[in-house]
């Protein structure tokens, strides 16, 4: 399954809007990418000031199409994400692929956007990259941002995870780490990428164990990686083991700029491509960031929770926290202490979360004034507030310490109290029968 086999089934959805004006790479197509940020279609650009490549954006931008990409209903996707996660299986290997088309040597011919005013230059978001250890026995899959220094050189912005890891024991053995850096793959292998499984599990395999059909990988030609052979652009590299360059500013998440780090230089040794291929974009801070990075963190958290009280009915990173720093989670209650057990659990399972807010099931997390009507009805700051005070939380959070994250998180228990009589929190209903019910949608209303 490739990201083209995706489009074909998202055009006959009418989930694509095909952009026919001429447009540029600079700032004019991440404000057309913005100004479609919520709830927005899939973006197709097809003339792109200075280019003969076309740009593709917003493809992960709905719950809808990432559930209609791993082919489950809503209710169904974080179980069956933990599956693949804890079942992997391994994809086939290939000798030729789609992607190996056409070989060239820099980077000079590829669309890069540069997004924000102050950003330091064009910057590759959606960037899948693989690597694996020096000894063959660690494979890891990861979505990193990427600076374009010049034609044949990117600076890579590495977090301490595990390509970082990966880095460093390649450094050790004085050695380059050696990628392929893949731009333009199907939803399902962005997803997987993104997955916070343990060090040493290849989200390929997740990936693989995500699709129906399967994904095929492809040895690349220069460096010893591989990448998926449908893909529509890969660029081959390697990740210095001694040079650096001050990466940056650049956007992040929360929608304001990161600081400037020395980050590693990556030499692009080989370039191959689809004959047509199509650039894949991805707006920092926009929809799809937000889901890419926050969804499987919002799995995280209801697995966890799901271990401390009977029933976890949602989990939404929200909007307005970034898609990283806020979290509203809907549980069934046997007993009061479940909603702060469950704020608990979910500060454990994602560190970087700054605030919860736990309600019951009756309470649409997807609904700002439904979670703030819970608040101001079931929630008293004497008794329902948690405070946790110097702990870790998450860089991306301008208030907190910018080198360590360290921060105070809150915790708020919108949840009914038993202590007090149920018939005081339920919401007043209007009954009314199918008929005027249909009038009301007849007539604009529901």
């Amino acid at each position: 399954m490739s990201l083209r086999d995706f489009l074909k089934q998202m055009e006959t959805e009418k989930e694509v809007l095909h952009v026919k004006d001429r447009i540029s790479g600079e700032f004019e197509i991440p404000f057309i990418m913005k100004s479609f940020d919520s709830q927005g279609p899939i973006l197709l650009f097809e003339n792109v000031e200075n280019y003969g490549t076309r740009v593709i954006a917003n493809v992960c931008g709905t719950r809808k199409r990432i559930c209609a990409a791993v082919n489950v209903e809503q209710n169904g996707l974080y179980r069956r994400l933990v599956e693949a996660w804890r079942s992997p299986r391994k994809p086939k290997i290939v000798r030729n692929g789609a992607v190996k088309e056409v070989a060239k040597k820099d980077l000079s011919k590829i669309p890069v956007l540069t997004h924000f005013e102050r950003d330091v230059g064009p910057y590759i978001t959606s960037a899948v990259v693989y690597a694996k250890s020096i000894d063959g026995s660690v494979e890891n899959v990861s979505v990193h941002r990427l600076q374009v220094l010049d034609k044949n050189h990117l600076a890579i912005r590495l977090v301490p995870r595990h390509l970082f890891k990966l880095w460093q024991m390649a450094k050790e053995s004085r050695k380059d780490l050696e990628v392929s850096i893949s731009i333009g793959v199907h939803p399902t292998i962005m997803l997987a990428a993104s997955s916070p499984v343990p060090f040493g599990v290849n989200e390929f395999e997740v990936a693989n164990a995500l699709m129906t059909e399967g994904i095929r990988l492809v040895e690349c030609e220069n460096v010893d990686a591989y990448a998926p052979a449908d893909t529509e652009l890969v660029l081959e590299g390697k990740i210095s083991a001694t040079k650096e360059a001050v990466e940056g500013p650049f956007v992040d998440i929360t929608g304001t700029y990161d600081i400037q780090r020395k980050q590693p230089i990556v030499e692009v040794v080989g370039v191959m491509h689809r004959k047509d291929y199509v650039y894949q974009a991805l707006l920092p801070s926009g929809a799809e960031h937000r889901l890419l990075m926050g969804l499987p963190h919002e799995v995280l958290i209801w697995d966890a929770v799901s271990k401390v009280v009977p029933k976890v009915y949602a989990v939404n990173l929200s909007v307005g926290g970034s898609g990283w720093l806020h979290a509203i989670i809907s549980i069934e209650k046997q007993l009061d202490g479940d909603g702060k057990n469950a704020l608990l659990a979910a500060f454990a399972a994602h560190s970087s979360l700054k605030h919860a807010v736990v309600v019951d099931f009756d309470i649409d997390v997807f609904n700002v004034s439904d979670v703030e009507w819970a608040i101001a009805t079931r929630f008293q700051a004497n008794e329902d507030l948690i405070i946790i005070n110097n702990v870790r939380g998450s860089t991306l959070d301008s208030s907190a310490d910018q080198e360590t994250g360290l921060t105070t998180k809150m915790g708020v228990d919108a949840t009914r109290p038993f202590t007090k009589p149920k018939e005081k929190f339920d919401r007043a209903k209007i009954p009314a029968n199918k008929r005027v019910q249909v009038l009301a949608r007849k007539l604009g209303g529901l």
